[in-house]
């Protein structure tokens, strides 16, 4: 029976181990893409015009933007409250908006490490089976999906020539080549989310054809985490929520342009080029694709890259200069970043207690493995 536990404990171990070294391959990815994107976002503009540019800047309109952050993020705890309804009871309003904004702080950290951490924080204080809250999170991105590519649908129908000029220039500058394989696997979690809500007994027979002959306690423990993860696709089968959730990621996303909008009356150049908010809605759109394709911590650098060249793509001819571009590129995603930031820092500080270290977690493995 030692010699079992032994085991069990080396090959956690290794299972740690082997996170970690995943970890450490995404951070770096990461960390590259972020200098590669940030010296394309500032090539060619002397720093401290940079610098002036945004000290210039009128910071009323960065104030006024800071609600409409807040309040977005609000929104995604409401929408999120649509999906959860179908699990259990939400009781708190606070338990939804602290685990949106610890979710955003981790993020600004390591790309999607929100995703875990954020059921995961609402699951235990609300008492939640973290598996079904897991589930609704990507429920949550399709969703997030669906929005954006609606969206961009409609900025084809709107702004057909701007948006396509505007995404070539920034793919051009990320050097990032959208092939079929990209559409591929977005199709297929899609699918998978629609099998599993719709088709749940496909998983159980691929599952008992599958995994039953060669472990039954294997099979056993994938059953009981498919069942507790069809709980958290439940939304999908309640047609009657589709209305609410469509208008909760409306107004979310008119959120996001809002802070891009007032944000252009902090630069002499609004003045010159009297943008309007279809513009600020195309900016988000190219932003919103950018960051799906070439996901960085918090967006650092591909948010810049993407704003600086689709501006200078749509407006150069109408007088903005590339320190302006850059300027407006380095507020908007400042203003967000920091406000994600401290609140998300807030709140993951006083929730800290039930968020477990690497070690806690070691010990829980090897106490259910014993």
């Amino acid at each position: 029976m030692q010699i079992v536990k032994e085991e069990n404990s080396n090959n956690i171990r290794k299972l740690l181990k082997g996170t970690k070294l995943k970890t450490f391959f995404k951070f770096a990815i990461s960390i590259i893409l972020i200098l590669v994107s940030g010296y394309y976002s500032i090539k060619g503009i002397p720093l401290s015009d940079i610098q002036n540019t945004i000290i210039q800047s009128n910071y009323l309109w960065v104030i006024l933007s800071i609600p409409f952050i807040l309040l977005a993020h609000f929104l995604r705890g409401m929408r999120w409250k649509t999906m959860l309804e179908p699990i259990g009871e939400v009781k708190s309003y606070l338990n939804l908006f602290k685990a949106v904004m610890i979710g955003y702080f981790a993020n600004s950290v390591t790309p999607r490490g929100g995703e875990l951490l954020r059921p995961y924080v609402y699951a235990r204080s609300e008492g939640f089976s973290f598996s079904s809250t897991f589930a609704t999170i990507i429920v949550e991105r399709v969703i997030d999906l669906l929005t954006l590519l609606t969206l961009f649908g409609l900025s084809l129908l709107l702004f057909s020539e701007k948006i396509i000029f505007a995404l070539e220039a920034t793919f051009t500058r990320l050097n990032v080549n959208i092939s079929p394989a990209n559409f591929l696997s977005l199709i297929v979690i899609i699918v998978f989310v629609l099998i599993i809500s719709f088709y749940p007994p496909f998983i159980r027979f691929f599952l008992k054809i599958l995994i039953r002959p060669f472990s039954h306690k294997i099979y056993e423990r994938l059953i009981s985490l498919f069942d507790k993860f069809q709980k958290g696709f439940a939304i999908i089968k309640k047609p009657s929520r589709y209305f609410r959730m469509a208008m909760e990621s409306v107004a979310i996303w008119i959120c996001y342009g809002a802070p891009m909008f007032l944000m252009f009356y902090s630069f002499g150049f609004q003045a010159r080029l009297n943008l309007t908010p279809g513009d600020a809605f195309l900016l988000l759109i190219v932003v919103g694709v950018a960051v799906t394709i070439a996901p960085t911590p918090g967006a650092i650098g591909v948010h810049h890259v993407a704003v600086r060249w689709a501006m200078m793509a749509l407006y150069a001819t109408s007088g903005l200069t590339e320190r302006e571009a850059v300027g407006y590129a380095i507020l908007t995603h400042g203003t967000n970043f920091i406000v994600n930031t401290l609140v998300g820092a807030y709140f993951y500080l006083r929730e800290k207690k039930i968020i477990p270290e690497t070690e806690k977690i070691s010990e829980e493995l090897e106490e259910s493995s014993g």
